[in-house]
């Protein structure tokens, strides 16, 4: 009837699973009855698959192996590692989005990826600094430009193995860059408006493309998003340059707002954190509060 192989699924259209074979081609799929449940099979799955000799490319999915991670939105299972979007102009760079990006990122448990668009056009005037602040956080970061082609060699390393997504607001480049590292995507870009400054986002469905190594999908554009349910004592957490000072806190489990002896608080007022990052972390920790407060009224 068929060989039983291990793959992964790179796309799903109306019921069928576009999955690609460990050390072969695609087969299209169909899926066991019994796989056909509220969790579904998704792109970045992976899959054993009985493929079919009555008729060549086409196979069934028979089991879907455990998952490592879980994206929801959109679905994209066994993901490692975000690539966070922004551009260096046109639109401006948005440093509060880009601070709910990593911290849903490393909430996930997964590797952040700062790349920085349109390094061909004239900087905003934030922009170059914006890039030292994160760099020297920490943050692994590139510097691309998808017309020219500037740093996406060092791109394509980082992406050598196992799965990452795009994300990033609208009109960041996010598609161009899909287009310039898998040209099989053909992905639509769309032009910023003139007028407002923001793009109008134009991927519609998830799917996985071979970049190097690994897997590259892109995301849904949004220019908001809200950050998941955790308690308030876990946001620090997830600001690297907070953590050598933290230490030196006079108080344990010290949230960096205003307890007295705060030495996080004390570096952003002299300059050794970078004012933008604690601001930005003491905007997000009164979300967090808040929400906090109202799951447990």
């Amino acid at each position: 009837m068929g060989r039983v192989v291990s793959g992964r699924v790179v796309e799903v259209i109306a019921g069928f699973y576009r999955v690609v074979l460990t050390g072969d081609g695609p087969v299209l799929c169909r899926a066991r009855g019994r796989l056909k449940g509220s969790e579904g099979i998704h792109p970045g799955d992976r899959v054993q698959v009985m493929v079919l000799d009555a008729e060549a490319g086409t196979g069934r999915v028979e089991e879907v192996l455990p998952r490592r991670s879980f994206l929801a939105r959109p679905p994209i299972a066994n993901v490692d590692r975000v690539v966070i979007v922004t551009p260096l102009a046109r639109p401006r760079p948005q440093s509060l989005l880009l601070d709910r990006l990593l911290v849903l990122t490393l909430h996930a448990g997964l590797e952040p990826l700062l790349c920085w668009t349109k390094a061909d056009l004239e900087p905003d005037p934030v922009a170059p600094e914006l890039v030292e602040v994160y760099r020297a956080a920490g943050f692994r970061t590139v510097v691309t430009s998808a017309l020219s082609g500037q740093g996406m060699d060092g791109l394509v390393e980082r992406l050598e193995d196992g799965v990452a997504v795009l994300a990033g607001p609208s009109g960041a480049g996010k598609s161009a860059l899909l287009n310039r590292l898998a040209p099989g995507a053909t992905q639509q870009t769309a032009e910023v408006s003139r007028r407002t400054g923001r793009g109008r986002h134009t991927t519609r469905s998830a799917r996985l493309w071979p970049v190097g190594g690994g897997w590259l999908a892109d995301t849904p554009g949004f220019s908001r998003l809200d950050l998941p349910a955790m308690d308030p004592r876990e946001l620090a957490g997830l600001y690297p340059e907070f953590e050598a000072l933290a230490g030196a806190c006079r108080f344990q489990g010290c949230m960096h707002a205003t307890e007295p002896g705060c030495a996080v608080r004390e570096a952003a007022q002299a300059g050794g954190i970078p004012p933008l990052r604690y601001q930005q972390y003491r905007r997000l920790l009164d979300e967090v509060e808040e929400a906090y407060r109202n799951r447990y009224r």
